[in-house]
């Protein structure tokens, strides 16, 4: 047996191709099963969706309330207020959102107290926000930062607190002119009421003040151009 197993052996080694070249032996290599690579993108897609489904379950369970989706008109809800203090109110709001994004977040109202003259600690920004954020994001909307005029106006603030020297040194005049001196906010409701002729007066004064200037502009235009027939002929 032993002898047979050495000559095939040899057998096989004496064994060459046409062109004289020995033929290799065939190879036999092991093949690794490929390894799936994790997939990052959806992995996050499926965490995405899953907090999605998990929200979307607590809502219809009523363990969590829905977002509020209203469109805020600022001149309706705040009738207490003046068109042009409203404007002015807007204009300040927009002076220190310095991100754009529609908010007064705790560093940009950090900023405003200290252009204001009246710089405040951590602590007491927390607080200021705290005390209208009414969605609890920790920070100021539009909206909720009217709201710290309406409760200045209506007595509801502390004399040292920071958002009464917020509304103070705004140089937004609400004493007299917003709530006419209103302590009571229920009272100062009642009185924004029987205001809405006066917002009526106030839409038709800039309408009219829109047309005046469109006039003036035509007037003008038609001056140039008389000039300038004049002055090619």
């Amino acid at each position: 047996m032993a002898s047979e197993e050495l000559a095939r052996k040899l057998q096989s080694r004496l064994i060459v191709t046409e062109d004289g070249e020995p033929r290799p032996e065939p190879e036999h290599r092991s093949v690794r099963p490929k390894t799936q690579e994790p997939e990052a993108a959806c992995s996050d897609s499926f965490s995405e969706l899953s907090a999605k489904l998990t929200r979307r379950l607590d809502i219809n369970e009523g363990n969590t309330a829905p977002r509020p989706t209203r469109v805020f008109n600022p001149y309706t809800e705040f009738k207490e207020f003046s068109r042009k203090q409203i404007k002015d109110m807007e204009t300040m709001f927009k002076r220190y959102d310095t991100g754009k994004d529609g908010f007064i977040d705790l560093m940009e109202l950090k900023l405003m107290m200290e252009k204001l003259g009246a710089p405040q600690t951590h602590l007491g920004l927390k607080n200021m926000i705290k005390e209208v954020d009414e969605d609890f994001d920790g920070k100021l909307s539009f909206r909720e930062f009217l709201l710290i005029f309406r409760r200045a106006a209506a007595g509801e603030l502390q004399e040292e607190s920071g958002l009464m020297a917020l509304a103070r040194l705004s140089e937004i005049d609400v004493s007299t002119e917003g709530v006419l001196g209103a302590k009571d906010f229920f009272e100062a409701k009642m009185q924004a009421a029987s205001m809405g002729s006066k917002y009526e007066a106030e839409i038709r004064e800039e309408k009219e003040e829109r047309k005046r200037q469109e006039v003036e502009k035509k007037q003008r235009q038609a001056a140039f151009k008389q000039l300038q027939s004049t002055f090619c002929s």
